[in-house]
């Protein structure tokens, strides 16, 4: 019989970096503190950074937590385009970037999808003002988002850098589509939309909560109730406990593991979160029978992921050289458009064009020209 050409038996992947994590819990509840314990415990200090982004700033109540502060796109572009293309050398030995926390990675997203499209109007198309007029409206701006967030998580994979989601939960109401009854789900606090969008690229999603045990208590006092009088009873917490729920069976907590004999819920601790994922990547494991170990199974896979991280590395300088090459040339258009009655600052982008092969500023296809042409901008 021919071999067929396409169609390979997937092997269980026995690094529980090379899967997509997330948790999401109530602020404050210990989430980053986790994230970076977790890390740390997996591959070193040099093997993990914090995204700090946006408007968090929990990380400053983390001892020794290995970060950077990501307050916009531009310096998340400037940042992890600089780890792509030095993946080699000064971070040779990042496995992982923790994104601390996915809702603020949106909320820094936006306004860059308002100036991508703001970027391609051509004539008399008025300028977007909010992300839901971009992009044709209808939700187009808010697809942007999801796609260049992607993109660029998808390119610090490629060159094996994983990701671990974190994010903030709210208790939301739901309806059952089967009998209309409402319930409170436990689910994250983002816009349905984005969450469900990143939510379908996790293999686990762990949800962390206060789990506590309640007992009334007699308060001494007396209540009229259906006119009759009883005596008064309060709430009083006996117990609490934090934990973290990665399959539950209600279907109150919005969890989710790919892995279906993983543990419903673990105390929430670092090593226990590591026990947690291991132990069912194993049991996955060993369900196969035609694999060697999971100890000479783990060297394959580190050598095969090394082909393949310097293959993606090449491909994705390349990826990352155009990109700068079009973020170039759309800043020579809003240049040209904005000085175009003034030849003192036109004429010479013309001029060195021309010298370099182009028929004008905005028609170069060589980036280390492009940089020439745009330097002329700086100096006028």
């Amino acid at each position: 019989m021919k071999e067929r050409k396409y169609g390979k038996k997937n092997v269980i992947k026995v690094d529980p970096l090379a899967y997509n994590l997330g948790l999401i819990g109530i602020g404050g509840i210990g989430k980053s503190t986790l994230a970076k314990e977790v890390c740390e415990k997996l591959v070193g200090e040099d093997g993990y950074l914090i995204f700090n982004l946006g408007f968090e700033d929990g990380i400053d109540a983390i001892v020794g937590a290995m970060y950077e502060d990501i307050p916009d796109w531009d310096t998340f572009e400037e940042i992890t385009d600089y780890i792509i293309e030095n993946k080699t050398t000064e971070y040779k030995d990042l496995k992982v970037i923790v994104y601390d926390t996915i809702d603020e990675l949106f909320k820094i997203a936006e306004p860059e999808v308002i100036r991508l499209h703001n970027s391609q109007l051509t004539g008399n198309d008025k300028p977007a003002k909010s992300i839901k007029a971009a992009f044709g409206g209808f939700q187009g701006g808010e697809d942007k988002a999801i796609e260049i967030i992607q993109e660029r998580i998808w390119a610090l994979k490629k060159v094996g850098i994983s990701m671990f989601l974190i994010g903030h939960t709210k208790v939301k109401s739901k309806t059952d589509v089967n009998t209309g009854a409402e319930y409170d789900m436990l689910t994250t606090n983002m816009m349905f939309k984005y969450f469900n969008a990143m939510n379908t690229k996790l293999h686990i999603l762990g949800v962390a909560n206060i789990d506590r045990e309640i007992e009334q208590v007699k308060t001494g006092k007396k209540i009229i109730v259906d006119k009759t009088k009883k005596e008064e009873t309060k709430g009083k917490i006996k117990n609490e406990r934090r934990k973290i729920t990665f399959r539950d069976d209600n279907f109150n907590i919005d969890s989710k593991s790919r892995f279906s004999d993983i543990i419903n819920e673990i105390p929430f601790d670092p090593d226990e979160f590591i026990i947690a994922i291991t132990d069912a990547i194993k049991v996955e494991h060993d369900k196969q029978t035609d694999v060697k170990s999971i100890e000479e199974t783990k060297v394959i896979q580190e050598k095969e992921k090394e082909k393949i991280i310097e293959k993606n590395n090449e491909k994705n300088k390349e990826e990352l050289n155009q990109k700068e090459l079009e973020k170039i040339i759309i800043s020579l258009k809003e240049y040209i458009k904005s000085n175009k009655t003034d030849s003192s600052k036109i004429k010479p982008l013309m001029t060195l064009a021309k010298e370099l092969g182009y028929a004008n500023p905005t028609a170069v296809t060589d980036l280390e020209d492009a940089k020439k042409i745009w330097d002329l901008t700086l100096t006028k």
